[in-house]
């Protein structure tokens, strides 16, 4: 369970992560890892026994803060993905800091939002009220060149919670918290004001199509869908006019899809035509209907 400590002036932060087939799946894991290693003071990975060298590049990441958990996935769970909530909640049991940043191996901090990080953290830390960080979500989408706008895709959440209070994960998403005797909630979280990059929808568009094909063997009764980024709402998304993360640079110019043409005959399924909507009703009333795993108190 995680360690109950005193609140103090200057908190403590562990990160941690799961992964298996990390490699052969095309995460970028390690570059993952590595933007998070300057701001924690310890890193905990759950790795799953893999048929690939996920952990042996884990291991020549050589950094003192790492320390690996292994373990063994139960290909028997197959309920809505609870084997990632697991394997999730594996590696938080054994973070001791007084906060647990939770980046998936797919996710990026830019080294520009390190410093704003720290800050939120100590500006929150002595107020219990705010349980959770939550972070701005840039989605890319078919190659690095585009991002999400789409209300289907989340835009906030917590990756950032209190190692101090009863937390799960009833997936390998977001967390409730356990408050007393009462029905389990969302945390309480205030902004972060810093930015997560998430990158898994770039990966080439075969090792895309490996991963998805994993998340269906987790959750029973689903079909993996076939990838084809080009059919896509071409209104969902925009160009990306920011910069990416330095740790990135090798990964996208070597690992990343670099080329997308919309296909202009692909046929909008129902979904997209509800999101399309709402998209244009958000841009009409300034509200934002995408999902939100928490409630903002600060």
């Amino acid at each position: 369970m995680p360690n109950h400590r005193p609140l103090s002036a200057q908190a403590s932060i562990s990160g941690f992560t799961f992964i298996r087939n990390g490699s052969s799946l095309g995460f970028p894991f390690v570059e993952s890892i590595r933007s998070l290693l300057p701001l924690v003071d310890e890193f905990v990975i759950a790795v799953g026994a893999s048929d690939d060298d996920t952990r042996a590049r884990l291991v020549a990441i050589n950094d003192p803060k790492i320390r690996i958990i292994d373990t063994v996935w139960n290909d028997r769970m197959g309920d809505r993905g609870f084997v990632y909530a697991q394997q999730k909640m594996m590696a938080q049991y054994a973070c001791t800091g007084d906060w647990a940043f939770y980046l998936e191996g797919d996710e990026v901090v830019h080294e520009e939002d390190i410093p704003k990080i720290r800050a939120a953290v100590d500006m929150h830390h002595s107020n219990p009220a705010v349980e959770a960080l939550v972070f701005d979500y840039v989605h890319f989408y078919g190659t690095p060149d585009y991002v999400s706008i789409s209300p289907g895709w989340y835009r906030r959440e917590c990756r950032l919670i209190r190692n101090t209070i009863r937390s799960y994960a009833p997936d390998g998403q977001y967390w409730l918290v356990m408050h007393q005797h009462k029905r389990p909630r969302f945390p309480q979280g205030a902004l972060a004001n810093a930015r997560i990059f998430h990158y898994g929808w770039v990966r080439k568009q075969e090792q895309m199509q490996a991963k998805l094909n994993q998340v269906a063997k987790y959750w029973q009764g689903s079909t993996p869908m076939q990838i084809n980024y080009a059919n896509f709402d071409a209104q969902a998304v925009k160009k990306f006019e920011q910069t990416h993360p330095a740790v990135m640079a090798h990964w996208i110019a070597n690992e990343a899809e670099q080329h997308l043409v919309f296909n202009p005959d692909y046929q909008l399924t129902p979904k997209e035509k509800k999101y399309r909507l709402s998209k244009n009703v958000e841009n009409l009333t300034g509200l934002d209907f995408s999902k939100k795993h928490f409630k903002l108190v600060a």
